[in-house]
């Protein structure tokens, strides 16, 4: 499909990913040839670096949304990468999980504009964190005031801030359990979803409707989300319900199923004692899974320059059945 040059106005067909720019009120920019991005966008025309943006998301509750997104940010920065977790659930779970209680929240970069990087709060060598609070529940409000056309793209257009791309390598989004304003707005600013699945029936049932609200994202606010893996957790390998989920899971998703993570009484305590599973228990199978998916997400940035393929969300719902799903989990 032929594009008009934002800076020339000449009309062309995109060819290379660097002739296409969004900005960061969500608008997208076309550009012909390097000398008209150079033109159009300035010194934001080519950026040094740019974080890794991975939205922890699933519309279920109960599945280890913030212990995945808190023990990854933990094990990324242990890697010496500069990590930003952020906290989009008024439960506040994040800051409670790392002992931190920040002085404002991520409704003051919300609704008040406050500098990200000026409410983030170190919390550990090369990790900081945006908590929540039940302050969000008036951001929530907020948003629902704002103009329709932009209201789900505040949070990029904030933290599309120069200072979040140089200071940051990963920042790493932990997704409240619904699909709401702020989830939205999470949606839009990330540019990939891990999604934890537990190894139950009704996970089944809930991660196809994870895949259909990020299909109705990129389709209503034009934004294009990967997804970059399914995380199986809770995984208890004695019970037959659970392999049988985890090879559903696996024929289905190929090689974007990760290996599970094993059912652990350590991740549920290590909250209690406002550590990460490195620091409460490292020999547990629990820190020996989370730092095979840490492995992972490095190993992945490392070759971000040759990616193997990806699953969008349109491709991974329109997806029929297992090529050869487990006898009982094609029964449920």
């Amino acid at each position: 499909m032929e594009k008009l040059c934002t800076a020339c106005g000449q009309s062309f067909r995109p060819a290379f990913v660097y002739q296409v720019a969004v900005t960061g009120d969500g608008r997208r920019n076309y550009f012909c040839s390097l000398e008209c991005r150079k033109s159009g966008l300035g010194d934001e025309a080519f950026r040094a670096r740019r974080a890794r943006r991975i939205a922890i998301l699933n519309q279920k509750g109960g599945t280890g949304k913030t212990t995945t997104a808190v023990n990854l940010a933990a094990g990324v920065a242990e890697r010496g990468h500069n990590v930003l977790l952020i906290d989009t659930d008024a439960q506040g779970n994040v800051g409670v999980s790392l002992g931190v209680n920040g002085e404002q929240s991520l409704y003051h970069v919300l609704v008040e504009g406050v500098d990200p990087t000026d409410v983030a709060v170190p919390v550990r060598s090369s990790l900081d964190v945006i908590t929540s609070d039940a302050t969000l529940a008036a951001a929530e409000i907020w948003l629902a005031r704002q103009n329709p056309d932009n209201r789900s793209r505040i949070m990029t257009k904030r933290l599309n801030l120069m200072q979040v791309s140089r200071r940051y390598d990963y920042v790493f989004v932990d997704c409240g359990p619904s699909l709401n304003l702020l989830n939205q707005n999470a949606l839009s600013y990330a540019d990939e979803v891990v999604i934890p699945v537990t190894c139950d029936y009704l996970a089944l049932v809930g991660v196809k409707q994870v895949l259909r609200t990020i299909k109705d994202i990129e389709r209503h606010l034009h934004h294009a989300v990967r997804i970059s893996a399914v995380l199986p957790t809770f995984y208890d390998g004695r019970t037959r319900l659970a392999r049988e989920v985890l090879e559903t899971l696996q024929s289905h998703f190929k090689t974007k199923c990760l290996e599970p993570i094993r059912l652990n009484t350590r991740l549920a305590e290590a909250p209690s004692h406002r550590k990460s599973i490195f620091e409460y228990a490292p020999q547990s199978n629990g820190a020996a899974d989370y730092n095979r998916v840490v492995d992972w997400v490095v190993a992945s940035s490392a070759v971000k320059e040759a990616p193997t393929p990806t699953m969008s969300a349109a491709e991974a719902v329109t997806t029929t059945q297992p090529e050869a799903p487990a006898p009982r989990a094609q029964a449920l």
